[in-house]
């Protein structure tokens, strides 16, 4: 080969290649061993969620529970709890998985950062509450703990994320959650939902559906064997004994008894007046703020101007601005009607 020319397009070549490959950090080789590393490290932090959840709700967690929960073969689990022993996060007793002091606080960490995501997600975007989870389950092997205390500062340190779940404080803390089962309650009583259940998704998204969450005041009417009958958001519910298992209720605070017997907004008629008394918890974030901005605040007058053709928005009255709001929004407006509000003054 005496071509000068030909001889450094081939050594260029190689060296392209071979940097391509080897290149420190940048490379093929080292992004595929980062790649490996990192799936590796979210099914550690996955496995240490489920052995926490486990030791939370004080049930066994078993290879076989680890292998469903993460979605992975037996041998996999197995390997993966290998791992997870030699790095001394966790113990085995008794064909029951148990975490380690170190093991439960790494927990702990990675639970905070998912549960700031779901709040961060609930209030400062307009994702779907069906994909709060999910999306939550992406990110939170994204950030570091310093990154997540900023996060947290940012949404003024919330306790509970949207599905009423506590988020674990940067030490370590996890607030205690009070309530019973839906499922106990007694024909006639008031509770408030303090926590929904977000798993599994399609038991949540039925829930969902319904414009059940957290802080929804519900009565129960009825409950049998086959079915649980109740009210919220002013209207008749009928779940499934499973389903309603899903929610937990507490008390309804001394200052929100009256306010589940109000109306939503979407039920005032055209020419209608009435007294705003109170948004929503659904309501949450930028549309909260919106809304509030707008004028939408206790004791504020507000009426029903016009309907559009389809009948969806609506054009209220507030404050001598005229505003246009969807059902859904209207939806997470409470009201006392004019008329009664009148009564009240006489």
């Amino acid at each position: 080969m005496n071509n000068p020319l030909l001889l450094i397009l081939i050594t260029a070549g190689v060296l392209f290649i071979a940097g391509y490959l080897f290149w420190p950090e940048k490379g093929f080789f080292a992004k595929r061993k980062k790649y490996k590393w990192k799936i590796i490290r979210v099914l550690v932090e996955d496995a240490l969620k489920h052995l926490h959840d486990c030791e939370y709700k004080k049930i066994n967690c078993t290879i076989n529970s680890v292998a469903g929960t993460l979605n992975i073969s037996g041998d996999q689990a197995a390997r993966l709890i290998a791992r997870l022993e030699s790095l001394e996060l966790i113990l085995t007793k008794a064909d029951n998985l148990q975490l380690t002091s170190e093991g439960r606080s790494y927990a702990l960490r990675i639970i905070r950062i998912h549960r700031l995501w779901e709040r961060y997600l609930a209030d400062e975007t307009g994702i779907e509450e069906v994909l709060w989870h999910s999306k939550a389950e992406e990110l939170e092997h994204n950030i570091t703990f310093e990154e997540a205390n900023t996060l947290a500062a940012h949404l003024s340190n919330p306790i509970y994320d949207p599905h009423g779940d506590p988020i674990p404080s940067a030490s370590g803390e996890l607030p205690y959650l009070n309530g019973k089962p839906m499922t106990l309650m007694e024909n006639g009583e008031w509770g408030q939902i303090v926590h929904i259940e977000d798993e599994p998704p399609a038991i949540y998204a039925q829930l969902a559906a319904q414009n059940l969450h957290r802080g929804v005041n519900v009565r129960m009417i009825d409950i049998t064997k086959e079915r649980i009958r109740f009210a919220a958001n002013g209207e008749e519910c009928i779940l499934a004994p499973l389903f309603a298992n899903s929610i937990t209720v507490a008390p309804v605070p001394e200052r929100e008894k009256n306010i589940s017997e109000y109306k939503r907004l979407s039920s005032l008629k055209i020419g209608e007046k009435a007294e705003v008394v109170g948004l929503s918890k659904a309501c949450r974030g930028q549309q909260r703020r919106r809304l509030m901005d707008l004028g939408v605040v206790p004791g504020t007058i507000i009426k029903a101007k016009m309907q559009s053709p389809s009948g969806d928005p609506v054009a209220y009255e507030i404050k001598d601005a005229a505003i246009a709001l969807r059902k859904e929004q209207a939806d997470k407006i409470y009201i006392k009607e004019y008329e009664n509000l009148e009564k009240e003054k006489i």
